[in-house]
């Protein structure tokens, strides 16, 4: 029995239950305000993105981490997004066309949020295969049944709970935390200070979720 191999197994396992996810929250909020149609379509288009974009950023996501501030830019844009997602959706579309028109936004917004995430889930999975193929292919595969599934939970249990919402901004937030505290050109200044490495995600967090709540409140007090 090759114990390196189950060992691999397993660390790929638990990395792709902790880093999938982020990529099943950022699907499920942005298809929230989705009729049931489009809302499907737009749970499986964007877990197929997430895997896609894995396989494709596998040949190239360690020689994009070395690129300055590539990490900080990714954790800003993915800072905005999470705020962009707690804007109160619509509850329906007004015909086929404002349909279409929501579920390619959606796609979009899904789009740009896998493509930041990827980088740092690749790395995490390459690294726990300890460069074996299969276990890589392995790790690869796994992630669609979870984020498939992890999406399609979250988006009916954020139409049923609004609070929620907040909580997936929250994770959204402290990932793009993690990634500018991860950044090459940013990092050894964080060192220095104490706390520094931290103080960034909770800001981050902090910041974002105001944001987001001062929006809805606004939103909701206009509507009324």
């Amino acid at each position: 029995m090759d114990w390196e191999i189950i060992g691999g197994v397993i660390n790929i396992i638990i990395i792709n239950l902790v880093l999938s996810g982020d990529n099943a929250v950022v699907i499920a909020m942005a298809c929230i305000g989705l009729p049931e149609e489009y809302r499907k379509k737009a749970v499986f288009w964007g877990a197929t993105l997430a895997v896609v974009l894995r396989i494709a950023l596998t040949f190239v996501a360690a020689l994009l981490l070395k690129i300055p501030f590539v990490q900080l830019a990714g954790g800003l844009l993915l800072a905005w997004i999470a705020i962009k997602l707690l804007f109160p959706q619509k509850d329906h579309c007004a015909d086929q066309e404002a349909c279409e028109s929501d579920f390619k936004k959606a796609l979009l917004t899904i789009l740009w949020a896998d493509l930041i995430m990827s980088l740092d889930n690749v790395l995490a999975v390459a690294g726990a295969s300890g460069g074996n193929l299969y276990l890589l292919v392995f790790g690869i595969a796994l992630s669609i049944p979870i984020v498939l599934a992890g999406s399609t939970l979250l988006t009916t249990l954020m139409q049923k709970y609004q609070w929620l919402v907040y909580v997936g901004a929250g994770v959204l937030a402290w990932t793009a935390g993690e990634m500018i505290v991860a950044d090459k050109i940013i990092s050894p200044y964080l060192h220095r200070v104490t706390f520094g490495e931290l103080a960034v995600p909770v800001a981050l967090t902090v910041i974002v979720i105001l944001i987001g709540r001062r929006v809805r409140s606004g939103v909701k007090a206009v509507s009324q």
